[in-house]
């Protein structure tokens, strides 16, 4: 009987390189010279073999093997130079007869091929347990048998290191005693046969460097030995169509290096881990068909960005099919599959960095629960759709499809999507104009057409966004997370929509005409990208209207006239540009515009200022030529001015005279009782420290008699650089941190709130105001706040050394590893400042973003609290735990999933996992990996008592490994499931203290 002639599995090969065929190929090609002769031994030995051959099935070897030539020089022999036989390749050559013991006498030889003939018989043992063989390959012949067990042996490390036995006859358990001395073993093949009993799974044992792992059609049975996690270096697991049963053991899911895993045809059980299965991110190859497997399909198979073939056919599983998918940055060709759009209840779909080509199907309609579609960087040079029966996306929120190229006009279809917030069709080859009805996507808030052919004037309707318009609209944004991040840079992701910045970017393209003034009504803007384009006309001074302005390019027009004066009001303006143009007059000075270089200005023959050395003209005049129409209207209403301002002045006068007696008054108070210092100071802030600038409120605490509160706006503007991006040290939901820098060489932290998301100026004023009251050694401490139009900052003390989150996960030198005291240190502290805004400070704080990155760390790594409070800063239907810009969710406490409502004891559990990353050195939910959560991994490794191995390998052994275990039960306490459960922060402070005189843990 034929042996089958059968794959292992359905999944191609051709997929995945396996290491045995590519090991083999290579060994098999590397030859030697043929010049030295064989020896007798050599040439006996393989006369041996064909004469043992029958008549018909020798292969022609009786006519080329002939006894009086040198054998070095035979069909299918190779010699090393000093003629030693080390190679025999005889595959596919009709070979009928046995395999002789004589063989073995190649003494030589290292790789022996007789495959896909139609030998008979057993294996040798000789051959098998050679002392030179490092390639044996006897797949697809009739051998039979059991394989032969070793006998003792004077060399327990055999070399071999390929062994393909596969499509034979063979049958018997596989014995141990034959893998136990094949140390050097890299790809074993057994499939096809008939081996009974359990999987060999102690090759893993023995084999150390064993890659590839074939055991397919046979008939073992029994469960999947949990042995198989010993195989670090496995590459390849098939064992389909055998008889095994039980569950796939989640010891096997730490064979990490796995890229294909095939266990289809059998009968095995239970769910599918979603916390296991992430954990193999190398998979190329999944096929767990024909089993009996139940549960839900789950969604983290979206996290296996390696993933290429998915078999889960003909089992129990139940539910919906996963909500996301992620396919992104891949190499996948063809059209995109008709299977996705099975996928009725999917709500995110990541298909960008592919090659996919040619349409969407129209099944594409069947996704109606879709929110965010993005298939970027695909359909090379493609028309894009302009089908407008095209539907089915009327719940999607955000749409990309850039870097294509694709050519054509932006289609109809799109007006459809009425809950679109973001939409970027940049980096394409777009022709035609904005539509007219770009305005009625009333939540758009965020819109790239950068980079295309488009043409014509900027239309009204482009000035008429709502969401772009009035801040009241931010109320309609959805605050949910998205199903995948959306990544802005390699190292920040965005988790929520409304967390982008608002943009308008038309730069690069071949628009015309002049910018509307109405350009005046997008108050909300935060960039502003009109460059490279053909506009002419002037600047409209209406942008000065947009004081949440960040990013201003019109570089590369046609633009005239002078830069309007007013834009010196956008005081968060970091980036401007209207180089190459044709303006002139004279750059605007003050605040911003005195740090702008004067490349943002370059290619304006006519600009003149003290930013570009340039002398301006006393003589000429600088007003636009609606100024000069209405000059004698300016003249009276001048006069009128001077007439009350004169009066204003008085008034004011009077009001001075009575504050700097009432002033004089209260400093007497004040020397008879410093005691009600602290409690009054605050009263009468807004009297004595306000700067009304430009409309913008400052405010400085008091802290102190010697401490000095002159600190100005402009004073700010200058330390930030005008808010560059250069001065940012921090991020988060709320905000960006930037580094300010004072002439006096002292540092502060400047926080800026986004605006859209904060209390009204009393509201705001009388919240930060409480906050000041919170003074603790481990609080950062609030040293003021400004408000400028919707913006809201907040002044704090720098921090030398950062935070704890740079120190444990951003440091790659050796210098700035963290030892285990300076690590107590800075949890005591963290948690005793906690313990302040919990139980001393009135009134009570809770702080709900407890996490390493806001733990700030002074020169001596005292540790302090950041953004306490900070909550009650932002209003109700913006929980800023649900605005995290960067970083991960696993600081989360399990309950804010039923319902935010942030308690005492979510900050403990938020704490807890602070301690856990002390104690590991790892972050709660790795950055652009697929790797467990934090806390899940630590309660599984105490689960199989391997506590001492959850700790940082740089940790141990240093003689403070009770104390880490002793924090590490403290950790695990305040990470209980059950908030009830969980201890207080007095509790947690005791037991951290506890640990320097080396207390047992108690609570």
């Amino acid at each position: 009987m034929q042996p089958l002639n059968l794959p292992c599995s359905s999944s191609s090969n051709s997929k995945l390189p396996v290491p045995f065929f590519g090991l083999v190929f290579v060994l098999l090609l590397s030859s030697t010279s043929l010049v030295s002769s064989c020896t007798e031994q050599e040439r006996s030995s393989l006369i041996d073999f064909r004469d043992g051959l029958s008549l018909e099935g020798n292969g022609g070897l009786n006519m080329s093997w002939i006894n009086s030539t040198d054998c070095c020089h035979w069909e299918g022999i190779i010699c090393s130079t000093g003629g030693v036989v080390t190679d025999v390749l005889l595959g596919s050559k009709g070979l009928k007869g046995r395999i002789p013991p004589s063989l073995s006498n190649l003494t030589g030889l290292l790789r022996l091929n007789l495959s896909r003939n139609s030998l008979g018989g057993s294996l040798p043992a000789e051959l098998l347990f050679s002392n030179s063989i490092i390639v044996l390959d006897v797949s697809f012949n009739y051998l039979s048998g059991s394989l032969q067990e070793q006998r003792q042996s004077s060399n327990p490390g055999l070399p071999l290191q390929v062994l393909n036995i596969s499509s034979n006859f063979f049958k018997g358990q596989f014995p141990s005693t034959t893998l136990e001395v094949m140390k050097n073993l890299v790809a074993l093949n057994a499939s096809n046969n008939s081996f009974t009993g359990l999987m060999p799974s102690s090759v893993c044992n023995y084999a150390p460097s064993i890659a590839m792992l074939d055991l397919c059609l046979n008939e073992f049975s029994g469960t999947i030995s949990p042995e198989f996690a010993n195989c670090s270096m496995l590459k390849v697991l098939k064992a389909g169509q055998n008889n095994l049963t039980g569950v796939l053991p989640h010891e096997l899911f730490n064979a990490t290096s796995l890229e294909q895993l095939s266990f289809p045809s059998n009968d095995l059980r239970g769910i599918l881990d979603a916390s296991n299965l992430v954990r193999l991110n190398n998979l190329i190859i999944l096929d767990l068909g024909s089993n009996g497997l139940s549960g839900n399909i789950p969604d983290s198979i979206g996290q296996l960005s390696r993933l290429e073939e998915l078999h889960l056919d003909n089992n129990l599983m139940s539910g919906e099919l996963p909500s996301a998918l992620d396919f992104s940055m891949n190499n996948f060709t063809g059209t995109v599959p008709e299977s996705i759009y099975a996928c009725s209840n999917l709500i995110a779909l990541r298909l960008a960095f592919n090659k996919f080509h040619g349409q969407f199907s129209p099944s594409i309609a069947n996704l109606r629960t879709l929110t965010s579609l993005l298939i970027g960087t695909n359909f090379n040079g493609e028309t894009i759709p302009q089908d407008e029966a095209i539907d089915g996306f009327g719940n999607l929120q955000a749409l990309t499809i850039d870097a294509c190229p694709l050519v054509g006009k932006i289609p109809l279809w799109l007006s459809k999507l009425t809950k679109l917030e973001m939409l970027d069709l940049s980096n394409n080859q777009l022709t035609g104009l904005i539509p007219p009805w770009i305005n009625k996507l009333q939540l758009l808030f965020y819109l790239d057409i950068s980079n295309n052919s488009l043409a014509g004037d900027i239309p009204i309707a482009l000035m008429n966004m709502p969401m772009i318009q009035h801040q009241k609209n931010a109320v309609q944004l959805d605050p949910k997370f998205l199903e995948l991040p959306v990544y802005w840079t390699p190292t920040r992701q965005y988790r929520m929509l409304n967390a982008f910045p608002i943009s308008l970017n038309i730069g690069h393209n071949r628009f015309t005409g002049s910018i509307p003034p109405e350009i005046g009504q997008l108050k909300m803007l935060d960039v502003l990208n009109f460059s490279s384009n053909n506009l002419s006309g002037e600047i409209p001074w209406q942008i000065s209207n947009l004081t949440s302005l960040q990013v201003l390019d019109l570089s590369n027009n046609q633009l005239t006239g002078e830069i309007p004066q007013t834009l010196s009001e956008l005081h968060f303006l970091s980036v401007f540009n209207v180089s190459n143009n044709e303006l002139e007059g004279p750059v605007p000075t003050g605040w911003q515009f005195d740090t702008f270089a004067n490349s943002s200005y370059s290619g304006n023959s006519k600009l003149c200022g003290r930013m570009l050395s340039i002398q301006c003209d006393s003589t000429r005049t600088h007003t636009t030529p609606m100024k000069r129409r209405n000059r004698k209207k300016t003249i009276f209403a001048l006069a009128l001015g001077v007439f009350f301002g004169g009066l204003a002045i008085l008034l004011l006068l009077a009001r001075l005279l009575i504050s700097i007696r009432t002033t004089k008054s209260a400093n007497r108070n004040k020397s008879s009782n410093n005691r009600d210092i602290g409690a009054t100071s605050f009263n009468s802030v807004s009297e004595h420290l306000c700067d009304m600038l430009k409309g913008s409120i400052l405010v400085m605490v008091p802290r102190g008699k010697e401490e000095s509160n002159n600190l100005t706006f402009s004073d700010i503007l200058k330390a930030t650089n005008n808010f560059d991006q250069q001065n940012i040290i921090g991020c988060g939901g709320n905000g960006l941190v930037y580094r300010a820098e004072l002439p006096c060489g002292s540092k502060l932290a400047i926080k800026k709130l986004n605006g859209e998301m904060c209390l009204m100026e009393r509201e705001f004023t009388a919240e930060v105001e409480a906050l000041s009251m919170a003074q603790h050694e481990n609080l950062v401490p609030l040293w003021g706040y400004c408000i400028q139009g919707s913006s809201r900052l907040l002044i704090y003390s720098f921090m030398e050394n950062g935070s704890l989150d740079d120190w444990l996960h951003n440091k790659d030198d050796a210098n700035s590893f963290l030892d285990w005291p300076t690590r107590l240190k800075i949890a005591q502290g963290a948690g005793r400042g906690l313990s302040y805004i919990h139980n001393t400070c009135k009134p009570h704080i809770v702080h709900r973003d407890v996490k390493s990155s806001n733990i700030l760390l002074d020169r001596e790594f005292n540790a302090y609290i950041a953004d306490f409070g900070l909550a009650r800063l932002i209003l109700p239907y913006n929980t800023h735990v649900t605005t995290e810009l960067v970083g991960t969710l696993g600081y989360i406490p399990p309950e804010y999933g039923q319902a935010w409502v942030a308690t005492l004891r979510g900050d403990i559990y938020s704490f807890g996992v602070v301690l856990l990353e002390l104690l590991t050195g790892k972050r709660p939910v790795q950055v652009l990996t697929k790797s467990k959560e934090l806390v899940q991994w630590v309660r599984e490794m105490r689960c199989q008592g391997k506590d001492i191995e959850v700790l940082d390998p740089g940790l141990r052994g240093r003689g403070h490994d009770e104390q880490m275990l002793n924090v590490l039960e403290v950790a695990c306490k305040c990470i209980n499931h059950n908030p009830g459960l969980r201890p207080t922060i007095q509790e947690v402070v005791s037991c951290l203290d506890s640990v320097n005189v080396d207390l047992q843990v108690q609570m």
